[in-house]
């Protein structure tokens, strides 16, 4: 039984105990969000792990799932931290990022906007991807999650009137955003973002373990609007699509009720995934102690 903010039978902790999900929805997340300047120059200006992106990615897997599957004293512990790394985050960006963004407007991560869109980029990463490779939510659960989300948006700060009050109010407002001519890649956001979606891959891997990551950045990249692909100047056509589509089915099947898979390999399917966050950070120090950049030709020097 839970003992932490969200029930066994939210909707929060049905999908985000998917390791399917856990594993997918943020890097996800970080690649569609990296189209808000202010988001991504705030984040990049301010981390310590600049020159470890991916220890950031598995820290901050850690911290939300702390938040959504962990007891409250996890979660609090988590909040915590988080509350004070974000507490000196503010500036300016230091040169134009569009239309919408030019140089000198300042962020803050306790700036209420900023912090929706955070967790609508998240949230949004999460229903996508629950309903690519487990199964589609009704509009019950759909809502449900929503109403998660604004909660775990709220337990991070975000005042609840910052959220669209529905899914159908967020769902409108998002799917215009993204329509809009308010986004915009900075080169820095375009590299990395190529970088998480797998299309750019810094080092050969040996198999089986270079079949598995190309099948998790094909379902990434797969699941993102096609407006997105064309701003990272992602390649994609049939065969692209058909891999895929071959993906997104086998995930499907092997969530199925009755399951199809034997009862050893079910129990992979759920649980948190913090494990196979520490090995993704675990990888990328071992090249950072060898000298090797985790993302060659990304400017490491923070200049807030």
């Amino acid at each position: 039984m839970s003992t932490g903010y969200f029930a066994d039978s939210s909707m929060a902790r049905r999908v985000m105990s998917k390791r399917i999900v856990g594993l997918t929805y943020g890097q996800r997340a970080l690649v569609v969000g990296a189209v808000n300047p202010l988001l991504y120059v705030g984040t990049a200006e301010n981390t310590a792990h600049r020159a470890t992106p991916y220890t950031r990615l598995a820290l901050t897997g850690r911290l939300f799932e702390a938040v959504f599957l962990g007891t409250k004293d996890e979660a609090d512990r988590a909040r915590a931290y988080t509350a004070r790394r974000h507490a000196p985050v503010r500036g300016a960006l230091p040169e134009d990022a569009g239309a919408h963004h030019p140089a000198g407007t300042a962020y803050s991560a306790n700036d209420p906007h900023l912090m929706f869109l955070t967790m609508a980029f998240t949230f949004d990463s999460a229903e996508v991807m629950y309903d690519l490779l487990v199964r589609r939510l009704t509009d019950g659960e759909r809502e449900g999650l929503y109403q998660d989300y604004v909660r775990w948006g709220e337990l991070f700060g975000m005042p609840r009137g910052a959220a669209p009050a529905s899914y159908r109010g967020f769902r409108a407002y998002f799917d215009g955003y993204l329509a809009s001519d308010e986004l915009f890649l900075t080169e820095e956001a375009k590299l990395v973002g190529s970088y998480l979606a797998g299309q750019k891959v810094p080092y050969p891997q040996r198999p089986p373990l270079q079949q598995v990551t190309s099948g998790f950045f094909l379902l990434v990249q797969g699941s993102l609007p096609p407006r997105i692909r064309e701003m990272y100047e992602m390649r994609w056509g049939l065969r692209e699509e058909a891999g895929y589509r071959a993906l997104v089915r086998a995930a499907r099947a092997a969530h199925l009720h009755p399951p199809l898979l034997p009862p050893v390999l079910r129990s992979t399917l759920a649980g948190p995934s913090a494990p196979m966050y520490k090995l993704v950070s675990k990888r990328e120090q071992e090249l950072v102690r060898t000298g090797r950049p985790s993302m060659p030709g990304v400017d490491t020097r923070n200049s807030a």
